[in-house]
């Protein structure tokens, strides 16, 4: 009997695998893993029931929300993002979702004491920063801006992490550093390394190769890989456009 060929390994980076490998009800022990390395901070439990399945859910080509929402020792919200596609007001829009997340919680009438930390993730292909030299991960606060040493609040949190300037990342970003390998290129040689010591992370590997054999999945990652070309072919010709537009009014100002 003729077996089957395996198929080629699906990147993580595209941003419904992503969800697939991070989100699912199942993936709590590798996702809790790496907001461990994120987030500092001990996590003994971590609910995921908020994110669709979209094995299950997925229809035509909708793709609905593809970011990850995880709360965090029964109190903590976190919404986890990675963007492969430069878009316009990134930090904008993920303030917004910060905000809809944190008011999520609360309903008229109740007291604001119940407001819960709610943490945005947003993990990027592009530098967010580009005119100024940051390193991989940054970690946002509200604080006091003539003395930097008080912070207004401890429910405000936003980690922003470069996935292109993984030779930016500081030896406390160890562990983070080992997943962002994973993420770039999960069948290096530098990864099946890591991954001999790394349970998460090999149990990581084991789930992505799952997921690449699902016949389902790798259909709604070509839609999905196609998406992205289109976005990023219609922000190219804008950029164009705008660039003839601007030597063309330049020119008429110039010359009359």
């Amino acid at each position: 009997m003729m077996l089957m060929a395996k198929q080629k390994v699906l990147s993580p980076k595209l941003d419904v695998i992503f969800q697939a490998l991070f989100g699912e009800i199942g993936s709590e022990n590798i996702t809790t893993s790496l907001l461990k390395s994120i987030l500092k901070q001990n996590i003994e439990n971590l609910d995921l029931n908020q994110n669709p399945i979209l094995r299950r859910e997925f229809k035509d080509d909708k793709m609905g929300i593809l970011d990850i929402l995880a709360k965090i020792n029964g109190t903590d919200n976190c919404n986890i993002e990675l963007q492969i596609v430069d878009k316009a007001n990134i930090i904008e829009r993920m303030l917004y979702y910060w905000g809809r997340l944190y008011t999520r919680g609360i309903h008229i009438g109740e007291d604001y004491a119940n407001l819960s930390r709610t943490i945005i993730v947003l993990m990027t292909e592009f530098d967010v920063f580009p005119d100024m030299d940051m390193e991989t991960h940054t970690s946002w606060k509200i604080i006091e801006e003539k003395h930097r040493k008080i912070i207004l609040t401890s429910k405000f949190e936003f980690h922003i992490i470069l996935m292109s300037k993984l030779d930016k990342a500081s030896p406390e970003d160890k562990d983070l550093l080992d997943w962002l390998y994973f993420l770039d290129n999960p069948e290096s040689e530098k990864v099946k390394e890591i991954m001999k010591t790394n349970k998460e992370l090999k149990a990581a590997g084991d789930k992505l190769d799952r997921i690449s054999q699902d016949g389902k999945m790798r259909y709604i990652a070509e839609l999905r890989q196609k998406a992205i070309m289109d976005e990023k072919a219609i922000y190219r010709r804008g950029q164009e456009v705008g660039s003839e537009e601007g030597f063309a009014k330049g020119k008429e100002a110039r010359f009359g």
